[in-house]
C-alpha cells in the first residue's frame, strides 16, 4: 500500500533522527508498540472520535506491560493527534530499514516446514551472511506447505531450497 508507506516515511525518518543516540532502545520499544498497534480492535478504538488520545495511550501502555518510555509516549501522542495511528506498523518497518541501512545489515526471514533449533539457526544464519555478504537479522516462520528445506527472503532476494520449489522445478521440466 503505497499511500500508507508515504504517510509513514516522515514519521519513521523523524523518529530515526530523534533517537540517533539510542537506536537499539528505540527499535525495541517501537517493535513492541507496533505489534500492539497492529491489533484491528485497537486501531478501531483509536479511530473512534469518542476515544481520547490519553485513553488510547493508556490501552497501549497497559498492553506494553511496563511504563512506556517518554519518547514512546510522545511519539504515540503525535501519531494519535494527527490521525496516523494506523500507520504505526509501517512506521516500524521503515524505521527498521533505516536502522539496518546505518548498521549495514538486513532483515532475513527463514521459512521452514519444521521448527529450527537455536544451533541449526545460528549455522544457517552464518551461511546466509556469507551468501548475502552482509550481517542479517534472522527471524523464522513456519510454513508447512514447503514440505522440507527452507526458503529465505532478504529484501527482494529469495533463496528457495525447499522441497516444494524442487517439485515445481521438476514439474516444469517434465511438462516442457
Amino acid at each position: 500500500m503505497a499511500e500508507l508507506a508515504t504517510i509513514a516515511r516522515p514519521y519513521a525518518e523523524a523518529l530515526f533522527k530523534a533517537s540517533a543516540s539510542d537506536l537499539s532502545g528505540a527499535a525495541a520499544w517501537l517493535e513492541k508498540v507496533a505489534a500492539i498497534g497492529a491489533n484491528p480492535e485497537l486501531q478501531q478504538f483509536a479511530d473512534n472520535p469518542k476515544a481520547t488520545t490519553d485513553q488510547v495511550v493508556g490501552v497501549v501502555a497497559g498492553a506494553f506491560g511496563a511504563p512506556l518510555p517518554p519518547a514512546a509516549n510522545n511519539f504515540l501522542m503525535a501519531l494519535l493527534e494527527n490521525g496516523r495511528f494506523s500507520a504505526l506498523p509501517e512506521i516500524a518497518k521503515q524505521f527498521r530499514v533505516l536502522a539496518n541501512a546505518q548498521s549495514g545489515s538486513s532483515d532475513a526471514v527463514v521459512y521452514s516446514a519444521f521448527p529450527i533449533d537455536a544451533n541449526a539457526l545460528s549455522s544457517v544464519a552464518a551461511t546466509l551472511e556469507k551468501r548475502f555478504g552482509r550481517k542479517l537479522q534472522v527471524t523464522v516462520q513456519q510454513d508447512p506447505s514447503l514440505i522440507g528445506g527452507i526458503r529465505v527472503v532478504v529484501g527482494d532476494e529469495v533463496l528457495d531450497t525447499s522441497v516444494k520449489a524442487r517439485l515445481e522445478q521438476m514439474k516444469v521440466a517434465l511438462v516442457a
